[in-house]
């Protein structure tokens, strides 16, 4: 839909603040739409002044408060739209409690955010922000010669027998908004990416992004470590936040720390340190964040998108990533050896296929690692 198409049509997106939404709200305020967001606290900077700034944000974004947990909380924000873009997650850090504290949460945002929108028909079609997360755990064997789609779903057994509580979470709340959307005959899609990274638009730094830094050991005259892992409280997000500590030791052994919130879902896979010593024995997808946001925008306006959308653009083991990030920066001190002698976790193939019928054409990895690192630097995470 060209921005003239788009002009006077009104869309509403949850979570607003986080790193994927941030990316939707500009290029949905880019093409025309009136946007209604979605935030926790509309009166935060922190959370909303990079929203408020984008071109467009004067005249057609509008800035609402919901909670996911509250039921009826999103209907004055989906009342008027067009369509929905719900993308915010709830994610508790040092659960003790899964069931109560992160998995029934996730269920019960979705389908709270569901029931507001079927309560008007003015809403076309709703698109889920839902995650690999709920694809690809599911027990089968995943080598280079398998190839995953969007009729894979993760099993919850699975999840629960490794005790992969944010992926278990992400499943259950995309079956249910399934269930749901068919009992309520909601036109929905889901857009499931794997690790997303990119340039960040907000000032907080999320999950996939602090993957990348979690790598870089030595930038300049400063080591970066990833620390001190805090209780974060609910907050609104694609693949959820943790509030941690980046403390920096420069060339005199001087130290300062400075309080971040980090998107937590990549704690499900393996751990951030950065300026380890190696690197994790994991393998994962990658996307371009805006890859992803167009593909949410695509999937509301190309009438016959349906079902699932697998964004990846590239499966690596961290021991490839790292070697990418080497040849994007030579002078980059990185980990050298896996954390530990086991054989690497194998690569797999997602399919494209229904990601390029929906005219989804992938940046590169190598870009895509480029821009995260060169917008690490601009919002001030590393110093080169």
């Amino acid at each position: 839909m060209s921005g003239a198409a788009a002009t006077g049509k009104v869309v509403c997106v949850t979570g607003a603040s986080g790193y994927i939404a941030s990316w939707l709200v500009k290029l949905l305020l880019s093409r025309g739409y009136t946007v209604k967001a979605s935030v926790r606290d509309p009166n935060d900077p922190k959370k909303t002044g990079h929203l408020l700034a984008l071109d467009g944000a004067s005249e057609r974004l509008q800035l609402f408060k919901a909670n996911l947990l509250e039921e009826g909380s999103y209907d004055s924000v989906v009342d008027g739209c067009d369509g929905v873009f719900h993308t915010a997650s709830p994610f508790y850090h040092d659960v003790k409690d899964p069931q109560v504290e992160l998995l029934d949460p996730a269920v019960k945002g979705t389908v709270n955010v569901l029931n507001s929108c079927a309560k008007f028909p003015s809403i076309k079609r709703v698109v889920l922000t839902s995650s690999m997360a709920a694809v690809a755990y599911n027990g089968k064997p995943r080598t280079p010669d398998v190839v995953v789609d969007e009729t894979w779903f993760s099993d919850p057994e699975v999840c629960k027998q490794s005790k992969l509580w944010y992926v278990l979470s992400k499943t259950l709340a995309e079956d249910a908004a399934w269930k749901f959307a068919k009992e309520k005959s909601i036109d929905m899609v889901t857009i499931n990416p794997a690790m997303v990274i990119g340039p960040l638009l907000q000032p907080t730094l999320n999950t996939s992004a602090a993957a990348v830094l979690s790598l870089i050991k030595e930038l300049g005259s400063a080591t970066s470590h990833l620390m001190n892992f805090q209780k974060a409280d609910y907050l609104n997000d694609t693949g959820s936040e943790v509030v941690l500590v980046l403390l920096t030791v420069d060339h005199r052994g001087c130290h300062s720390s400075t309080l971040l919130i980090v998107s937590a879902s990549i704690l499900s896979f393996c751990p951030l340190n950065a300026g380890a010593q190696t690197y994790p024995n994991a393998t994962l997808g990658w996307v371009n964040v805006k890859d992803v946001a167009n593909a949410h925008i695509q999937a509301f306006e190309v009438p016959s998108a349906s079902g699932r959308y697998c964004l990846v653009e590239r499966v690596l083991h961290y021991s490839e990533l790292v070697n990418t990030v080497h040849e994007l920066y030579p002078t980059f001190e990185l980990p050298e050896k896996c954390a530990d002698d086991k054989p690497y976790v194998p690569t797999y193939q997602v399919s494209k296929e229904k990601a390029k019928n929906l005219g989804i054409e992938f940046i590169p990895l190598e870009v895509s690692l480029k821009e995260t690192i060169e917008s690490l630097k601009e919002k001030g995470f590393v110093d080169f």
